[in-house]
């Protein structure tokens, strides 16, 4: 046998016995998955009594403390904006806004910049 036949035979054998050798397999137990659920704004109302327009509201999940801010509307007009601080003792907030005329009100609930929700009272047709 010639010397460049027995080189590729051997390079064969080697080539198909070390390919055996990669990692093939799934393992038995996989690593935990680490879930982070935002935050997110649970049981939020928008009622009147009155004159009063007011918002309840309650932040659950994983948050840094801060302010929940809410913005007022009605329809396309910005009325007023508020804010109360909120943190893991204290997850509800409650708002008002003094609204004497029937509307189409919007009140807009947002934590660090993000809006986590929006709450609507339709007096009127938008």
């Amino acid at each position: 046998m010639s010397r460049p036949a027995l080189t590729v035979i051997v390079a064969g054998l080697l080539a198909t016995g070390l390919s055996g050798c990669r990692y093939a397999f799934v393992p038995a137990v996989p690593r935990p998955v680490e879930v982070t659920m935002p935050a997110r704004v649970t049981g939020a109302t928008l009622t009147r009594a009155g004159a009063m327009l007011t918002v309840q509201a309650q932040v659950d999940g994983r948050f840094e403390a801060g302010y929940l801010k809410v913005q007022w509307f009605d329809g396309p007009r910005k009325l007023a904006e508020d804010s109360v601080y909120v943190d893991g003792d204290q997850r509800r907030a409650t708002f008002t806004l003094e609204a004497p005329e029937p509307g189409s009100y919007r009140a807009v609930l947002s934590l660090g910049g993000t809006v986590l929700r929006q709450v609507e009272l339709y007096e009127v047709q938008p």
